[in-house]
Order: structure tokens, then C-alpha cells, then sequence
């Protein structure tokens, strides 16, 4: 019977790899193997921002197959190598019809201040600005163009920022389904969604202040880009909307056309002959920015919720998580190489694992310990375990729009026995052990020692957290705590509080990096990725596992292609065996 399931598990993993997997490979393998095209001399770079940016590269090779676009740090990488590359003449951006995140258009935007800095014209073209939250980080991102372009059907709706939340604590009433939680403290507000039917005073308090903070930001911004007062451009704003003609009269865009007309006026200005590239295909070709010189300057990766282990072998595709091993082992890496002088620690996340947190934070410790200066470039986000991970570096960039803080934590369950017994579903338990065994099943409330314990979990906790804020911004605690309670900041907020200690992006970073590290300013540094990405081999091998023989396939397929990495995963394969073969009995594990 053994055999017949081993046999059938073959067959499957059979399929999988004629059907999925060597496919995939084939591809990727003849996509490596063949000759990168070479840039025209007068190209036009269009970056199209339409599919959505995430704040980082992936470390996994088959993210592309999910779809996603292109990353924050690929695209100031990429605008960096091309304002100094002589074949590229000018850019022209795709703006989305929605909102971007803000601190990503502050980031887009500063990089493209320094794209034209470098005397190349950039034109922005928009098909409207839809009524969505942050559409006003859009439609700055486009005011730093040299000129900004808007389609003649399209609507102009940025007239402000807006959110919505969805608050479930009437219908959970209503369906019997108890929120039993605790929260450090008032404005650690993520409860409130389930617990409360509208605002309250210190969530709609917070929510209020923050969104206040972008909106001015972006306004400033965007008012510098089109040579108008802040107010002004405010007042305009929020007269809207407009339609396309009406937003030309108001000054709001330089000329109304059709991306074609972009196009073509864009790919004039850059001189004869001239073509458009694709941004990907560009970064593609030069791939990462490596520099020169003696000295290197490591950049550490890090974004998604905060979870503990490791990221395991990928997947085709999906999203981003910050995962502990794999992020405090991408610094002790960059601890580990001489050449490192100093470590950029890139971190935009939400927050996730008290555990996971305090895991990388021990190493960014370690890293000053060892003598290598750490700044942490924020992004996106850095709060609660973001920005626990970050609290002890020595120095802390943000963009103004970056939300960080939220230093505070919450925890809880779900009690659903009520609601199931509604529709006839009975829930049950039996409980051996101490009075704390049960504490977390969805059959029952607390009890109260289970609640006044865990309580004090959430207390030493949030404890822990005011301590190492305290410890590394150099705040007494009762000023930590003042500043705390869970609330969120913007970076342009944060920075007078002490919590971060500049404004901007990973340009600036970089630049602290070198001064912590006694590197003179106009000194060329190299730069190293950690995490560094796998190469599809390697991926596929941990995703199969390296005694499998679907792995096995794999790799022996990359060897008849003389795929030097595809050998070394051979190897391994071959040595790993070598060590089983002693083995007398392999006791059948379950698996979940």
C-alpha cells in the first residue's frame, strides 16, 4: 500500500513538472541564457505606474508571475543610473487613475526632482484623477513632472484625502459573535473595528491628525512643483472637480492630449531618432546599482507583516512578509563581510510578531556592537513591530508621509460558539491541564484569571516595547509613554517627538550611512543586497525539497543544460543522500 501511494505521488509530482514546472524553467533559463538588447542611444524611459509599486524588489524570482509592477527601490535605483546615462534623454511617467501610497509618491517624487536636476525634461500624463483616498499623492507625483498632461475626457476629483472604515460591532452583536480583546492603549484603534460601531474620540482624534498631515504635505509639495502658494493650490483643490479643460484654466495641468501626443512630444525633446523603453526592461538590463570603490554600504530589505522563520522556498508569486530568520541572517550577513562599513535597513511594515520584532532588532543591536553603523530608511510604513524593529538604530530617515509609531500592542479571540449554535452548529471542548489551556478557544469570554492573565502579557509587552523606544531614541520612558499609547505618526509628525530623526528617503539614508561610517561624502561607495535573490534553481529546489525527486528532475534538467547553479543543487541533492543512506528506519511524521 506504501508503494502504491510513493507511485502515485510520483505520477503527480510527474505532472506538476511537465505540466508547471519545466515550463517555467525552460523560460526562465532561455530568458537568461539569451543576449540582453542593448538600449537605444536616444531613448525615452516610460514608467508606468498603473500596475501598482510595492516598496521592494522580491527575493523570490518567480514574483513575477503574479503580476506585480515595479518597486520603490527599483524605481529611484533606476532613475539614479539613468540621469547619468548619456543614452537616456528624458521620461515620461503613466500616472495611475487612483491614489498611491503617500510616502511612495514623496519617494517617486524626490527621484524624479533628481531625474530633471540632471537637465532631462520629464512629462507626466494622466487619464484622470479618480475620487479615491490618496489621489493626491498621484497627482503630486505628476506635479513634479516638467510638464503634466491629461487626457481630454478625463476628470479631475483630487479635492482632498479621505478614509473609510468598516466597523462590525453591531452585527457581531446582532449574529452573537463576541471581540474579547485587550489593547495597549486608546488609540491602538485596529480593535475598535470590531468592538465599536463609529469612531471613537482618540481613533477619530488620531485618523484625523494623520490624514491632516498628508494632506498638508501634499499640498506643500505639489504647490513648490507648480510655482503656486500652498494655499492657493488648496483653494483651487478643493473648488473642484474639474473637467480636463477647466483644470488647464486653473493651472493645475500644462496641456490637455492623448498619450500618444505625449509620446510623441516627449520622444521630440529627446532628439532624433529617439524610442521608448520600458522602465522593467531598463532596470532589467542594468540591473542593481553595485557602485565602486573600497568601501561598501550593505542595503538590508524588509517589508510585509513581521512573522517568525523563515520564507521557506517561495511560491509562484504572492505577497510580501518580513520573516525573522531570513531578515536577522540578511544582517549578521552584511555584520560577517569586511567590506561592509555601514548598513542601510530599508523597513516598511505594519507590524506583526512581538517575537519576530525583537528577533531582528537583536541583530540590528548586534550590528552597532560590531562596530557598522545602522540607519533605517522607513517607507511606506514602520509601525508597532516596524517600528520596533527599527527603534535602536542609529539613526531613523522618514518621508513626511510615512506612518510610523503606533508603539503600542493588542490581542484577543473571537467567541463564536453562540453564533454557530444559530445555525444549529455546536461547538464543544474538553480542556486538560492548567486553568489557562482553554483561554483561547472561541467556546467561551475569558474567564477572569484568564483575562487578568493575559493582561499582563499585553503589559510586559507593551513594557518591553516603551523600553527599547526609550533605550534607542534616548527619551525618557515617560515621555515614551506620553507619545505611545498606540498612536500612529506621520514621519512629518514623528520628527519633532524624537522618534525619527530625518525626513526623506533612501538617497538620504544612504548618505547618513556613509557619514556614520566616516566615508568622505564625495567618496564612491559599492553597495550589497541582503537578502540577496535566489536564482530560479534554487528557488524551485527548496520548494520541492532537496531530497525530492521532483527537485532531482529539475536539476538534472539544468545539468544537460550545463547550468553551473542547477550542478551545485546537484550536489548537494547527491550529498545529502549519501548522509541518509546509514539510516535504518524513517518513522512516518504526520504533516499539517
Amino acid at each position: 500500500m506504501k508503494q502504491f501511494f510513493l507511485t502515485v505521488l510520483g505520477v503527480f509530482t510527474g505532472l506538476i513538472l511537465f505540466v508547471v514546472v519545466i515550463p517555467v524553467v525552460l523560460l526562465t533559463v532561455a530568458i537568461a541564457s539569451s543576449s540582453k538588447p542593448t538600449a537605444p542611444t536616444t531613448s525615452v524611459l516610460e514608467l508606468d505606474l498603473r500596475e501598482g509599486i510595492t516598496d521592494q524588489v522580491s527575493t523570490n524570482p518567480f514574483a513575477a508571475f503574479s503580476g506585480d509592477g515595479l518597486s520603490v527601490m527599483q524605481v529611484v535605483d533606476g532613475l539614479a543610473q539613468a540621469q547619468d546615462d548619456n543614452n537616456v534623454k528624458a521620461l515620461l511617467i503613466r500616472l495611475p487613475e487612483s491614489g498611491m501610497t503617500p510616502a511612495t509618491a514623496d519617494e517617486l517624487r524626490q527621484a524624479v526632482r533628481r531625474f530633471r536636476a540632471s537637465g532631462k525634461p520629464v512629462i507626466a500624463h494622466s487619464q484622470g484623477f479618480a475620487p479615491s483616498g490618496a489621489v493626491m499623492s498621484t497627482y503630486m507625483v505628476g506635479a513634479s513632472a516638467s510638464e503634466l498632461w491629461m487626457q481630454n475626457t478625463a476628470g479631475f476629483q483630487a479635492t482632498g484625502f479621505s478614509a473609510d472604515s468598516v466597523f462590525l460591532g453591531r452585527a457581531f452583536e446582532k449574529y452573537g459573535v463576541r471581540a474579547d480583546f485587550e489593547q495597549r492603549y486608546e488609540y491602538k484603534n485596529a480593535v475598535n473595528e470590531y468592538t465599536q460601531s463609529d469612531y471613537t474620540g482618540p481613533h477619530r482624534e488620531a485618523m484625523t491628525a494623520w490624514m491632516t498631515s498628508l494632506y498638508d504635505s501634499a499640498l506643500a509639495n505639489a504647490a513648490q512643483d507648480r510655482k503656486l502658494t500652498p494655499a492657493a493650490l488648496k483653494t483651487v483643490i478643493e473648488a473642484g472637480p474639474y473637467s480636463a479643460e477647466q483644470a488647464l484654466s486653473n493651472k493645475l495641468i500644462d496641456k490637455i492630449g492623448q498619450v500618444e501626443e505625449a509620446e510623441a512630444e516627449i520622444k521630440r525633446r529627446a532628439g532624433k531618432g529617439a524610442e521608448i523603453v520600458e522602465f522593467g526592461q531598463y532596470t532589467s538590463d542594468k540591473g542593481e546599482r553595485t557602485g565602486s570603490g573600497k568601501n561598501a554600504i550593505a542595503i538590508v530589505g524588509g517589508e510585509g507583516a513581521i512573522v517568525t522563520g523563515r520564507s521557506g522556498g517561495g511560491s509562484f508569486g504572492g505577497g510580501s512578509s518580513i520573516h525573522s530568520d531570513d531578515t536577522a541572517e540578511a544582517i549578521y550577513d552584511a555584520i560577517e563581510d569586511k567590506g561592509v562599513k555601514a548598513i542601510v535597513f530599508r523597513v516598511s511594515s505594519p507590524g506583526g510578531s512581538p517575537e519576530a520584532s525583537e528577533q531582528i532588532l537583536a541583530a540590528v543591536r548586534a550590528a552597532r556592537a560590531a562596530g557598522k553603523p545602522v540607519v533605517v530608511s522607513m517607507g511606506a510604513y514602520a509601525a508597532s513591530g516596524g517600528y520596533w524593529i527599527s527603534s535602536e538604530a542609529d539613526w531613523i530617515v522618514a518621508q513626511p508621509s510615512t506612518l510610523t509609531g503606533s508603539i503600542g500592542v493588542f490581542g484577543g479571540k473571537f467567541v463564536v460558539a453562540d453564533a454557530l449554535g444559530r445555525f444549529g452548529v455546536d461547538m464543544r471542548e474538553l480542556t486538560v491541564g492548567g486553568q489557562y489551556a482553554d483561554a483561547f478557544s472561541p467556546t467561551q469570554s475569558f474567564t477572569p484569571e484568564q483575562r487578568a492573565a493575559f493582561a499582563g502579557s499585553m503589559d510586559r509587552i507593551y513594557d518591553d516595547f516603551i523600553t527599547r523606544v526609550a533605550t534607542g531614541r534616548k527619551l525618557e520612558p515617560t515621555r515614551v509613554r506620553e507619545i505611545a499609547k498606540g498612536r500612529v505618526w506621520t514621519g512629518a509628525q514623528a520628527l519633532p517627538l524624537g522618534l525619527v530623526d530625518q525626513l526623506g528617503g533612501l538617497t538620504e539614508a544612504v548618505a547618513k550611512a556613509k557619514a556614520l561610517a566616516k566615508i568622505p561624502a564625495g567618496e564612491s561607495v559599492r553597495f550589497k543586497h541582503f537578502p540577496k535573490q535566489k536564482s530560479p534553481w534554487e528557488a524551485l529546489s527548496e520548494m520541492f525539497g532537496v531530497q525530492s525527486e521532483a527537485a532531482q528532475a529539475l536539476v538534472m534538467l539544468g545539468g544537460v543544460m550545463a547550468d553551473p547553479q542547477a550542478q551545485a543543487v546537484m550536489r548537494r541533492i547527491e550529498g545529502e543522500r549519501m548522509r541518509s543512506e546509514g539510516a535504518v528506519v524513517l518513522a512516518d511524521q504526520p504533516m499539517f
